[in-house]
């Protein structure tokens, strides 16, 4: 088959700039063949290379006592004590579920469970953040059903329980909707997987199920913004099978019990490529590939296909030769193929050879260490305009908008297709604030969380990267949980626009304040940009998946409301409505300033709550719909009234950050008083959850009503 001639539109089509091109022809000093232009493609394109925003990262705090291994493996490392350790990190997948919210979805599941056990660790948890455009767009139910059966179709069938995550919708999202998976897993912390390779003339050894020509150029794909010819990149979204996946581990994890692991990596975003060259160039070694040996499911695929395929459930290895046979056996057993495709050589080379011809020869450390890295241009986003007037509403009415909305209402429709107790150690489903899952033959816990704000961020970028780590520590905190580290899925649209870049550097920058002062080091992430459509960006949206750790049963926080329990909030509220959920939702104004994070006072206040969780019988942080929201859902969780002293308007929906709400005993919040004074956290009674109606002020609704609302808002406009 003859190659195609390498033009100015092939290049392009492959998203190299002209620039980038004349780089490769300094580098190999000739003209690429079309394999060769594929793998540079490939390792080049903003979803590999982070060439975009690889300067800012750095900036990031990855280091603490806990880390094991931060950013630069297939997922973070943190130690939990007693030899243990916690693997984690979030992925995107956003672009495949857009084309094929199914398939695209379930992938993105798969890819990030991949990224566990690659690891050495077994997944325990898993949770997904969802952004989808307004509920009546036309494109948002297929979406939205799409992607929910995807998660819950891979994450059911592979036996890993959905402990968390978020639901958005926003009409900055109609051409581009968003899919961050989570996943987290258990391992020894000293049997630890990395993916450097080591060793001359070691065999590179292929894993796991046949390559086919589902997801070429998928990297690529997911670097582009969409246009008219979305329809065109469907061949490149993956298929998964969760089965395969489920097989893959198991057969991994044991591989990795006989020794025989040399290292391993995840066949993800652009494939056999992306693979072999990170384990070449951490390894400081060439990688040389005989692509006849690789298993494929379809004929006459061409070495660019091969080395560009993003079909699931693989993984390549450096193998140790004296264990090959006990290596072979387990896949066997497994029924997975096993396939010595190439070995390590001593040159810095990538040599890819198919049937003794050659069909790339390319210096490998340029690949991935040397790809390029741009300081592109930014403008910091303008200060926002503040709000110059008072917000009034009848306070039920404001609660009935909200929880009409689907934003605010229960989610139960999304996460009850999701197996949330499959190994039977989950001790908190989706439903109030983190999940919680036992750690299996310990007295410990772990809580999992997945938080931002995205009209926060667009309104103030630092402000609102700063309040989605800070919303992350409170939802560890209201659990009892000690935070320990976080991960990051940072979305944003064209960064080669200024005032998108400026977005990506101010949330950044809050980011990075904040798990410091925090000490929620970042240890994993992923960046995905280009999340525009004919020209019009998503709102930008930096996830922060966290994790935390419970020492001890004792130490958990629960959500046990009872009759008579007093409400008692903790922090200083100063009624901030600029960018508030009641502000959008019910005077559908986007104004104001994003509200001010005092991380000091986030610190203190958490500090305050885990020492005297003895005396809280529920807890929950405030965040969207303020105290309102939150004191709602968490009456409503035990099925007990609600009686709000005030009836104004900011207090009721202000959404003031680093504040936790409470419910004890009249005894406990005594006690609480005593110790708040002691160590100067503002705290204050605002009510008692009692009978069955829901009262603020002197306005008053049955909470069946306002239940039946909350339960049935989401169902009733998806199902």
């Amino acid at each position: 088959m003859q190659e195609p001639q390498i033009t100015d539109e092939l290049i392009a089509s492959h998203g190299l700039s002209p620039d980038e091109y004349a780089r490769i022809l300094d580098i190999i000093g000739r003209t690429p063949t079309f394999t060769e232009l594929g793998i540079f493609s490939a390792m080049w394109n903003e979803h590999c290379s982070y060439k975009s925003s690889k300067k800012w990262l750095r900036t990031l705090p990855t280091d603490g006592p806990q880390v094991i291994c931060g950013p630069g493996e297939n997922a973070g490392v943190v130690d939990i004590g007693d030899g243990q350790a916690v693997v984690f990190k979030m992925e995107s997948h956003n672009h495949p579920s857009y084309i094929e919210p199914y398939q695209g979805a379930a992938t993105g599941v798969g890819g990030i469970l991949r990224d566990v056990f690659t690891m050495g660790a077994r997944p325990i948890a898993a949770m997904n953040a969802l952004s989808f455009g307004e509920p009546d767009h036309p494109k948002t139910r297929q979406l939205v059903h799409g992607v929910v059966a995807g998660v819950g179709g891979y994450g059911n069938a592979f036996g890993v329980p959905c402990v968390g995550g978020e639901v958005r919708f926003d009409p900055a999202y109609n051409g581009n909707c968003l899919v961050n998976a989570f996943a987290a897993g258990l391992a020894d912390a000293d049997k630890i997987f990395y993916s450097a390779a080591s060793g001359v003339g070691m065999p590179v050894v292929y894993l796991g199920a046949k390559t086919g020509r589902d997801g070429v150029g998928g990297a690529t794909m997911a670097s582009a913004e969409f246009d008219d010819t979305i329809e065109d990149k469907r061949p490149t979204v993956q298929v998964g099978d969760p089965f395969t996946e489920k097989r893959l581990m198991e057969a991994t994890l044991e591989l990795m019990a006989t020794g025989a692991v040399i290292s391993i990596q995840d066949m993800g975003a652009a494939g056999l490529t992306c693979s072999a060259v990170e384990m070449g160039d951490k390894g400081g070694l060439g990688v040389r590939l005989d692509l006849e040996k690789v298993p494929v499911r379809e004929t006459a695929m061409t070495a660019y296909e091969m080395m560009l395929s993003e079909s699931q459930e693989r993984m390549l290895m450096v193998l140790r030769p004296e264990l090959e046979a006990e290596a072979k056996a387990v896949f066997d057993k497994w029924d997975l193929d096993f396939a010595i495709v190439g070995e390590t050589i001593a040159e810095d080379r990538f040599l890819i050879q198919l049937n003794g011809e050659t069909k790339a020869d390319l210096p490998l450390s340029k690949l991935a260490s040397t790809a390029p890295e741009y300081d592109r241009p930014w403008v910091p986003t303008p200060a926002p305009a503040p709000m110059d007037d008072v917000v009034n509403v009848d306070p039920i009415d404001g609660l009935k908008a909200l929880l009409a909305c689907p934003n605010y209402a229960s989610k139960a429709w999304v996460f009850e297709q999701y197996d949330t107790m499959v190994m039977a150690d989950s001790a908190r489903t989706p439903g109030i604030g983190a999940g919680i899952i036992r750690v299996h033959g310990t007295d410990k816990s772990l809580a999992f969380t997945s938080d931002v704000t995205p009209r926060y961020v667009q309104a103030n970028p630092v402000m609102g990267g700063k309040q989605a780590v800070a919303e992350a520590y409170r939802n560890l905190t209201a659990t009892g949980a000690t935070p320990l580290a976080t991960t990051d899925n940072l979305n944003f649209g064209n960064p080669e626009k200024p005032e998108i870049m400026g977005q990506l550097v101010g949330a950044i920058q809050g980011i990075g304040e904040a798990v410091a002062a925090l000490d929620m080091p970042i240890v994993s992430g992923n960046v995905s940009l280009y999340n525009e459509t004919d020209g019009a960006a998503i709102l930008p949206t930096p996830t922060i998946g966290a994790v935390g750790l419970i020492a001890h049963p004792d130490d958990m926080i629960g959500c046990d409301v009872r009759e008579g329990h007093l409400a008692v909030l903790i922090g200083e509220s100063a009624g901030h409505m600029g960018q508030s959920a009641l502000l959008a939702k019910v005077f559908n104004r986007a104004e104001g300033d994003a509200p001010p994070v005092d991380l000091d006072a986030e610190k203190r206040n958490g500090n305050f709550i885990r020492a005297n969780r003895a005396l809280i019988n529920a807890c929950t942080d405030l965040s969207d719909g303020g105290l309102a929201l939150a004191a709602f859902e968490l009456a409503e969780a035990s099925g007990v009234g609600l009686v709000l002293d005030s009836s104004d308007t900011a207090t009721l929906f202000g959404e003031d950050q680093g504040r936790y709400l409470v419910a004890c005993s009249f005894d406990k919040a005594e006690a609480l008083m005593i110790a708040a004074g002691q160590a100067g956290v503002p705290i204050q009674t605002v009510g008692k959850f009692s009978g069955d109606t829901v009262w603020m002020g002197q306005s008053c609704a049955p909470l069946s009503e306002l239940s039946a609302i909350y339960r049935t808002t989401f169902a009733d406009t998806f199902a």
